[in-house]
């Protein structure tokens, strides 16, 4: 059983704002530390942002009304805790404490991220995916039930009938939507809004993908100022997060699907 929401449900355009604040914190330097909650519905957005980085709230305004439209952008750019500051002051080393598993993914999950995709291209607006066995669920604002029945013949469409969705209907908020971004792999810590030096980005990202190379569950434990995880130095995990990151083409794109 899997549900997936697509990058326009209001909880996904929540991360992906708190992506492309990330994005400009890293273009403003080369290891930032960045930590950003967005709330956002009924055209406002709340973006209170944590970060070492010389950030212009002209450009997060610009990210916010590119991604959400023509909300009300309330921006609250704020120092990093002195103290975590510090932690990374002589290397780069573990940003959090946490618990963390990767799990491979199943042939169900694979398969409705798929559909989530193939009804995005067509219709890129709000929209959540259920699939239990045989039994899938589509919820598709501003789409044609009619039209998703004649592709999807045996789905349970749209239940309550054809709609519209979005920021004006339903508010969104980071980190939310965590299910439909990494499966079975869920446990305490949100992979949106912060930079890598965060084990909720780069222990979940190291996890996830050794799950997927090795067929196998993998769990895994840290401590803030930990610099070896897994038996592996804790560079080496950013490294790889960050290569991953860069390979679907930000922080921002990340969070338009999450992990699979």
């Amino acid at each position: 059983m899997i549900e997936k929401v697509n990058p326009s449900h209001p909880d996904k355009v929540a991360d992906r704002i708190a992506g492309a604040i990330v994005d400009l914190a890293y273009a403003a330097e080369e290891n930032p530390k960045i930590a950003v909650e967005v709330l956002i519905g009924h055209g406002k957005c709340h973006a209170i942002i944590e970060t070492t980085a010389e950030i212009n709230p002209l450009d997060v305004k610009d990210a916010i009304h590119r991604i959400a439209g023509g909300v009300w952008a309330d921006i609250d750019i704020v120092p990093q805790d002195e103290h975590l500051a510090g932690n990374q002051k002589e290397k780069i080393r573990c940003g959090d404490n946490g618990i963390f598993k990767g799990m491979p993914l199943t042939e169900e999950q694979k398969a409705l991220s798929k559909i989530a995709r193939e009804i995005y291209t067509v219709y890129p607006f709000d929209g959540k995916y259920i699939l239990d066995q045989a039994k899938l669920i589509i919820c598709q604002s501003n789409a044609k039930s009619v039209h998703l029945r004649e592709i999807y013949t045996e789905a349970i469409i749209n239940p309550l009938g054809d709609w519209t969705g979005g920021t004006d209907v339903d508010t969104g908020a980071t980190n939310r939507k965590l299910g439909s971004d990494m499966a079975d792999s869920v446990t305490g810590g949100g992979l949106h809004g912060k930079d890598l030096s965060k084990a909720d980005v780069s222990v979940n990202i190291h996890a996830f993908l050794k799950a997927q190379r090795t067929g196998k569950p993998v769990e895994l434990c840290c401590a803030i100022g930990d610099d070896t995880i897994d038996g592996v130095p804790y560079n080496e995990i950013v490294a790889e997060a960050k290569a991953y990151i860069d390979s679907v083409g930000g922080f921002e794109k990340f969070a338009e699907w999450g992990l699979f």
